[in-house]
């Protein structure tokens, strides 16, 4: 999952796979749902998004890492 911000237009965009869509779902004004063919949702785009949610929960992440996880050499 990939999540963009274009605060010109105050665009958020998130990409949840590689698959090209080829159709929209409107679910609300300014809320569209990008599809394939199979009507797979692959993406999410949401118009004015600072007015419709808080962008500093979506634009922070976290990692969680299990404490056994370890990089050798």
């Amino acid at each position: 999952m990939k999540v963009y911000y274009d605060d010109e237009i105050d665009a958020l965009y998130i990409k949840l796979g590689d698959e090209t869509p080829d159709g929209v779902i409107e679910a609300a004004e300014g809320i569209n749902f990008d599809t394939t063919s199979e009507q797979k949702i692959v993406g999410l785009e949401i118009l004015d998004a600072s007015k419709r949610i808080d962008l500093k929960t979506i634009l922070s992440y976290s990692v969680e890492l299990k404490k056994d996880l370890a990089i050798k050499p």
